[in-house]
C-alpha cells in the first residue's frame, strides 16, 4: 500500500523534513522563491496534504483541482492566502502556526516602533553616507518612547506581548479590539478605547489584526487625519489592511510624524514605491516572525499539524471560518 503524498511549497528545516517521510512520499520546491503557479497547481491534484507558505495562494480554483486533499498546513499564523470556506466545503482541514511566534513578532514589532521614534535607521544611513560633519542640539531628533501613549489594534497574542513589553517603557496602554479582555486590563493596565478615540489619543498606533474583509484598508484617510501630527503609525499585521496612498500623502503632508511598516500590500515592495522614497519611513522585508529558533519551530508545528491531519483526521491548530 502507497504511503499518502505530501507536497512541500519551500525547503524548510530537516527536522520539520523528517517528521513528515516518516510517515508520508515528499516532495519538495527546492527553489529559494515561492513555487510556480503552474507547479503548484499540478501538485494539488496529486496530493494528500499541502505544507505552504504565506505566499501560496491556495484559492478555490486550486481546490476544485484536488480530489485526494486532506489537509492545508500553513507556515504562518495569518491564513489570509487560503480560501478557507471553499476548504471546509470540500471538507479540507487548513491549519497554522499560533503562539510560538507571537513573543519574536512582538521583539520585531517594538523594535520597528523604536527605530522609527528615535530615526535609529536614519541615522544610520546619515553617518554612513558622510552626512555627519558636526555635532547640533536637535540634529536628528525623534520622538520620546518612555511614558508615551500606545495604542494597539488587534489584542490577540502578539498584541499581548507587545503591550507587556510596553510597560518595560512605563506607556499608557490603549487597546482596540473585537472583544474586550478585562483579564489584561487587569494584569497590564490596558485600557479600552473605540477606534477613533484610540487614534485620537495614542503617540504610537500599532496595527497587529489580521486581514479580513473587514480588516481591508481598515486605516485610511480618515483615520490618520484623526491622529496626531505627532503620532508614530506601525504596522505589522499585512499590508493590505492599510490604504497605502493615504498613508503616504498622510506622511507628506504632515498628518502624522512617521511610519515603520514590515508589511506591504504587494511583497516584495516595489523600489520604486513613492513610501521607499520617505526619510520618515523605516520599512522591513516582512520579518517579523525571523529568528532562527522561531522559524525552526514553527517549520517543525506545520509539520506536525498536517501529519496529526492526514492520519488522524484532527489537529490543535485548526483555522475555522469566522
Amino acid at each position: 500500500m502507497s504511503k499518502p503524498y505530501v507536497f512541500m511549497s519551500r525547503a524548510v528545516p530537516e527536522e520539520a523534513v523528517h517528521i513528515l517521510k516518516e510517515s508520508f512520499e515528499v516532495s519538495i520546491w527546492e527553489e529559494d522563491c515561492p513555487v510556480t503557479r503552474e507547479r503548484l497547481l499540478q501538485e494539488a491534484k496529486k496530493a494528500d496534504g499541502l505544507y505552504v507558505m504565506m505566499t501560496d495562494r491556495i484559492d478555490r480554483e486550486l481546490l476544485n483541482q484536488a480530489p485526494n486533499l486532506k489537509g492545508i498546513s500553513n507556515m504562518a499564523v495569518g491564513y489570509d492566502n487560503i480560501d478557507v470556506a471553499a476548504a471546509n466545503e470540500k471538507g479540507i482541514i487548513v491549519t497554522n502556526t499560533p503562539g510560538i511566534l507571537s513573543d519574536t513578532t512582538a521583539d520585531l514589532t517594538f523594535g520597528l516602533l523604536m527605530d522609527t521614534a528615535r530615526r535609529l535607521s536614519e541615522a544610520n544611513r546619515y553617518l554612513l553616507e558622510g552626512k555627519w560633519e558636526m555635532w547640533s542640539p536637535m540634529m536628528l531628533a525623534g520622538q520620546d518612547i518612555y511614558g508615551a501613549t500606545i495604542g494597539i489594534i488587534g489584542m490577540g497574542r502578539i498584541g499581548e506581548a507587545v503591550a507587556k513589553r510596553a510597560t518595560g517603557f512605563d506607556m499608557n496602554i490603549l487597546y482596540h479590539n473585537r472583544n474586550r479582555k478585562p483579564e489584561l486590563e487587569d494584569k497590564l493596565g490596558a485600557v479600552y478605547r473605540t477606534l477613533d478615540d484610540l487614534l485620537k489619543e495614542s503617540d504610537f498606533v500599532v496595527l497587529l489584526t489580521p486581514l479580513t474583509p473587514e480588516t481591508e484598508n481598515l486605516i485610511g484617510k480618515r483615520e490618520f487625519k484623526l491622529m496626531k501630527s505627532s503620532a508614530v503609525f506601525i504596522n505589522v499585521s499585512r499590508g493590505a489592511t492599510v490604504d497605502e496612498e493615504a498613508l503616504y500623502q498622510a506622511l507628506v503632508n504632515g498628518e502624522i510624524w512617521a511610519a515603520g511598516l514590515d508589511v506591504f500590500r504587494q511583497e516584495p515592495i516595489p523600489m520604486d514605491h513613492p513610501l521607499l522614497t520617505l526619510d520618515n519611513v523605516v520599512a522591513y522585508p516582512h520579518i517579523g516572525s525571523a529568528s532562527i529558533k522561531t522559524r525552526r519551530n514553527m517549520a517543525i508545528l506545520a509539520a506536525e499539524n498536517l501529519r496529526d491531519v492526514i492520519l488522524k483526521g484532527k489537529s490543535p491548530n485548526i483555522v475555522h471560518v469566522k
